[in-house]
C-alpha cells in the first residue's frame, strides 16, 4: 500500500532513527512506515478510538487524545519532530496547536488541504456552494474542518510568529507543482518548521 502524497513527502525526510510524535496519527500509516522503513521511534495521539485500535494493533504506540487539549502534557522538545498532517484545519485552536507542536519537537510537518486552490474557487464561483472535490470528499455540513486554510494564510501565519520554514512542498493530487502561485495550484501543502 502506497502512503498518501504528503504522508510520502513526510517520510522520505524525517531523518533514519530519529523520535517523532504524530498527532492525529489516524491508523498509524506513517507511524508504520517509519518505523519499518528507518528505524524511527515513532510515537501517536489520535482522538478517534477506532483508529488507535488499528494503531495498536500494527504494534504502534498511540494513545487516544485529542491535540486542542493533550499536547500541553508532553515535555519541551521531547521529539526530534512533531507531526500534524490534514489535522490543523480541525483543531479547535491550529495557533496553540502549533505552538505546542515546536514546543514538543524540534522540527515540525504540518500539512493541509488548500481552500484557494483554483477547483475550490471555481465551485464557489461558478455553483456558490462549498466544494466537493477529492481532497474535501464531503459535503460542508458532514465536514471535519472548521478552520479554513490557504498557503498563503499559512505563510503569513508563520511569519507573523517568527517561525522558520525550513522547507515547503505543494501537491496537486500527488504530483508537485511549483511554490509559484501555490495558493492557487496546490490542492495540499507541506511545511516543515522550526523555531
Amino acid at each position: 500500500m502506497s502512503l498518501r502524497p504528503d504522508l510520502a513527502i513526510i517520510a522520505d525526510h524525517v531523518a533514519k532513527g530519529a523520535r517523532v510524535l504524530d498527532v492525529g496519527c489516524g491508523d498509524g500509516e506513517l507511524m508504520a512506515e517509519l518505523r519499518d522503513r528507518s528505524g524511527v521511534d515513532a510515537r501517536g495521539i489520535e482522538i478517534d478510538a477506532a483508529n488507535v485500535s488499528a494503531a495498536v494493533g500494527r504494534g504502534l504506540s498511540v494513545v487516544q487524545g485529542d491535540a486542542d487539549t493533550d499536547l500541553p502534557y508532553y515535555a519541551d522538545q521531547a521529539y526530534d519532530y512533531a507531526i500534524l498532517s490534514q489535522t490543523l484545519q480541525t483543531t479547535r485552536a491550529p495557533d496553540k496547536v502549533l505552538e505546542e507542536l515546536l514546543r514538543i519537537g524540534r522540527r515540525a510537518f504540518v500539512s493541509f488541504p488548500n481552500f484557494a486552490f483554483w477547483r475550490v474557487r471555481w465551485s464557489l464561483l461558478w455553483g456558490g456552494r462549498m466544494p466537493v472535490t477529492p481532497a474535501l470528499p464531503v459535503s460542508w455540513y458532514a465536514t471535519e474542518n472548521i478552520h479554513q486554510l490557504t498557503v498563503d494564510d499559512f505563510r503569513a501565519f508563520v511569519a507573523q510568529r517568527g517561525i522558520v520554514v525550513e522547507d515547503a512542498w505543494f501537491l496537486n493530487g500527488d504530483r508537485r507543482t511549483s511554490a509559484a502561485a501555490a495558493n492557487f495550484r496546490a490542492e495540499h501543502a507541506v511545511f516543515l518548521l522550526r523555531r
